[in-house]
């Protein structure tokens, strides 16, 4: 579990840890590296819904981060199914 983060330190992580996701070579690591950053990015977006400013940008840049994750799975899970056929 990560330790609790300023709102900047937050930003910096989810996207550290967004990028060690997509980039993980490991493949018994792969799925933990996305739950973790889904994990980040979801706390991320809570800190932003509180937030007075508007965030649009970095809002959008959390969908979109998302959105990959999610296709990366698919991916990942199309694979292993189709090496086991």
């Amino acid at each position: 579990m990560c330790p609790v983060l300023s709102s900047q330190g937050l930003n910096q992580n989810w996207q550290e840890l967004y990028k060690a996701a997509l980039f993980e070579t490991n493949r018994g690591k792969i799925a933990e590296r996305i739950a973790e950053a889904e994990r980040v990015i979801a706390a991320r977006a809570r800190d932003l819904f509180k937030e007075p400013a508007d965030m649009i940008e970095e809002q959008n840049a959390l969908d979109d981060a998302l959105y990959a994750l999610h296709a990366l799975k698919g991916c990942l899970i199309w694979r292993d199914a189709r090496a086991a056929a």
